[in-house]
């Protein structure tokens, strides 16, 4: 073989060499690497779609709990608070959760209104102690109705005994005014009809106003705040009362502080004269109960040793004997 054909055999033998692959084969392996490369990121992101979906079902049953930022919570649909600055309980438990942490999650529905945001069930306090740190608010999240929320937020309450009784009775009258029936109140504080009657006329006899700057008082309970209605029916009360509630020493108090600082301040009702009380008798001769008429109230005591358990029955027939009683007057301002 001459010079010249072994040149050319060595060099063909090089191109041809079995090391090297051919064009079509590279071709090959790199469309097999990016085939093999995107079935990997379809996996991944189909595992990442499996676990968003399980998160979200764990999130929808509530067995999951979440950091929220508290700008995107907004408050209950119906308030159960009476905050006020002074208030040593809620400053306890700012410390206790820069200290520990937040140790109880609260209870979020998916906003019904509005995309991206929540609203409170309940953990109002803890929500505004996150607020107040400047961090998140450990969640649960349930899809609730309405009813379910006003019920799990009652009880929630009055497990941890958080609200005041006249926090009780605010909500329970604002859960009225919003149109819910007396059986969701009634399963919302965990009471029967007479006490959700009390409850009501308690919130509805002293203004709303008053009521914000006096705060909850968590020591006075429903015969002191039916005695501060009564003191709030004297001439120039109100006046009084306002102008008391301005004063920085009434301002520095707290809840309980201020409660008892303006009870001193209004002047007692006189006493009535008794010889307007009278007898109830029924049946022609059995004296059932005792009408005792006052300025501000009037009260049918009953003699439970003579009609036991027909207090608590009149009791529940309030609300027809007042729709009874309406007509009867709109009948009669019909005639004149």
């Amino acid at each position: 073989m001459s010079r010249k054909d072994t040149v050319n055999s060595l060099f063909m033998m090089k191109l041809g060499s079995p090391n090297t692959t051919p064009p079509e084969k590279e071709r090959e392996r790199v469309r097999t690497g990016a085939v093999s490369a995107m079935g990997a990121s379809l996996q991944e992101l189909t595992e990442g779609a499996r676990a968003a979906s399980r998160l979200k079902e764990q999130i929808a049953s509530g067995t999951v709990v979440i950091d929220l930022e508290p700008a995107m919570v907004d408050g209950s649909m119906v308030n159960d608070r009476l905050i006020i600055d002074v208030d040593p309980d809620f400053q306890e438990l700012v410390a206790s959760i820069r200290e520990s942490g937040q140790q109880v999650p609260i209870l979020v529905r998916p906003h019904p209104e509005k995309t991206e945001r929540y609203q409170v069930a309940y953990g109002h306090r803890r929500l505004r102690a996150a607020q107040h740190l400047g961090i998140a608010v450990k969640a649960v999240v349930q899809p609730l109705s309405d009813n379910e929320l006003v019920i799990a937020q009652g009880k929630e309450n009055l497990d941890r005994k958080d609200l005041s009784y006249i926090e009780k009775a605010l909500f329970a009258r604002r859960l009225e005014e919003k149109g819910f029936d007396r059986v969701t109140i009634m399963a919302a504080l965990s009471t029967d009809k007479a006490d959700l009657s009390r409850y009501i006329a308690v919130a509805r006899m002293i203004p709303e106003s008053l009521l914000n700057q006096i705060g909850p008082a968590p020591k006075a309970g429903r015969a002191r705040w039916l005695a501060m209605a009564d003191r709030l029916t004297v001439a120039d009360a109100m006046d009084n009362a306002e102008a008391l509630t301005g004063q920085r020493e009434f301002l520095m108090a707290d809840s309980d502080g201020r409660f008892i600082k303006l009870f001193d301040a209004l002047a007692p009702v006189a006493p009535a004269n008794a010889s307007n009380d009278r007898d109830v008798v029924v049946n022609g001769t059995v004296k059932a109960a005792r009408l005792e008429a006052r300025r501000a109230q009037t009260s049918l005591v009953f003699n439970n040793k003579i009609v036991p358990e027909f207090g608590e029955y009149v009791a529940t027939q309030l609300d027809q004997l007042y729709i009874q009683f309406l007509k009867a007057n709109r009948k009669d301002k019909g005639r004149n």
